[in-house]
């Protein structure tokens, strides 16, 4: 069984957005995403999130996504939360995909804010009820305006937390004052979906991360998280400085595209990337090196 959640950490305190391993045919790599999914919980995590922007989920099928999330399942479903990413930009494919993930087993669903069609509010709060209505999982809603194009506002996220299945936020809104309102309004658990604002979400009441950068830095984020938990912030201030070579290193260009360059330079499941997206140059490769040993990350 995966570990007991909390009202208040439904998924969690510590979660990495896996990225989808292919094979160098850009096939899907199972085995792979199999012994990374390992790896990150071994590393600390209490969740991962499959099938998210960070999973190239754009530029993956239905049937793979499928797979993946099994997979993921059948590596650590007992030791974590597998939380399946099934947000797209058509509320009818988002339910067909969050009916799939319930079928497989996942544990949760995380719903992106619709993208390119730029719905007005009462048509996001129509979407993400009308998936939080189809399976008996808790929804994870995901504010990323910078994607999306569409922010959800606060009032919307007030009613829809009157949903009894959604439950928590990922927010990578960037905007501390309207997290602080939002946070307090909706009694919803706030996850930072921006690693750089990981620490002062937490001093605004969120309750843990959905992290990219966890892929290389989980330990570290789980102490910086402990340290902030127990009032010790010095701690996790200083933990914080130590990783923003990190923060920035991971995020100099498209956020999957440095993240599987840095599994790969780890020696860790990764494979290449699907187009539009494209591999690190030699020059931003050696860029991320220098990034990754500012912040303490052995390659």
């Amino acid at each position: 069984m995966a570990p007991i959640s909390t009202p208040q950490t439904p998924f969690g305190r510590v979660l990495t957005a896996m990225v989808t391993p292919f094979t160098a045919d850009g096939a899907l790599d199972i085995d792979g995403a199999q012994r990374l999914a390992a790896h990150l919980v071994d590393a600390g995590n209490d969740g991962l999130i499959i099938n998210g922007t960070t999973g190239e989920s754009p530029t993956t099928s239905d049937a793979e996504k499928d797979q993946l999330v099994r997979a993921v399942l059948e590596a650590v479903g007992d030791r974590a939360q597998v939380v399946a990413g099934i947000g797209t930009n058509d509320t009818r494919h988002s339910i067909e995909l969050a009916r799939a993930a319930e079928h497989a087993g996942a544990h949760g669903l995380l719903a992106v804010t619709p993208y390119y069609n730029k719905p007005p509010q009462e048509g996001l709060r129509r979407h993400f009820s009308a998936i939080a209505d189809a399976t008996e999982l808790p929804v994870m809603l995901y504010d990323i305006p910078g994607r999306s194009g569409v922010p959800i506002d606060t009032e919307t996220i007030v009613r829809l937390a009157e949903h009894p299945r959604i439950v928590a936020n990922k927010d990578a809104k960037g905007d501390l004052g309207r997290a602080s309102w939002a946070i307090a309004r909706s009694g919803l658990a706030w996850y930072s979906g921006d690693d750089m604002l990981n620490l002062p979400l937490l001093s605004v009441g969120a309750v843990g991360f959905v992290s990219v950068v966890g892929h290389v830095v989980t330990p570290e984020l789980r102490a910086l998280l402990d340290a902030h938990l127990n009032g010790d912030a010095q701690k996790a201030t200083e933990i914080h400085q130590r990783l923003l070579p990190v923060f920035t290193g991971m995020f100099r260009t498209q956020g999957v595209i440095t993240t599987k360059a840095a599994l790969a330079l780890q020696g860790l499941p990764s494979g290449p990337l699907r187009l539009p997206l494209v591999e690190l140059s030699p020059e931003e490769t050696d860029q991320l090196k220098i990034d990754l040993a500012a912040g303490g990350v052995q390659l």
